[in-house]
């Protein structure tokens, strides 16, 4: 149901990851592995979410870390989204 209304796949999956898991940090590499995406992808849509504020990064060595943005202000009604679609996509499945 989200492809309809986030056309990036990509980007479509960052979000779910992140809405879903609030507390969840990363690097481009690691969120590539669990995604199974592209991680010169993943980077370009990592750029854009943390533009817009829906996540953060912050520098750890020499890597760049993901996470949350929680105070970003439509995090609430996102995660929702993100959680009623896919219960509604599990019910589907079983019928």
């Amino acid at each position: 149901m989200l492809d309809v209304f986030i056309t990036s796949r990509v980007r479509r999956k960052i979000i779910v990851v992140y809405a879903k898991y609030p507390d969840f940090k990363t690097h481009v590499r690691g969120l590539a592995k669990l995604i199974k995406e592209d991680a010169g992808n993943i980077q370009r849509e990592l750029k854009r979410l943390e533009k817009v504020g829906f996540l953060v990064s912050e520098k750890q060595a020499n890597t760049k870390v993901y996470a949350t943005n929680k105070h970003f202000p439509i995090f609430k009604e996102l995660q929702s989204i993100v959680l009623k679609s896919q219960r509604a996509a599990a019910q589907k499945r079983q019928q």
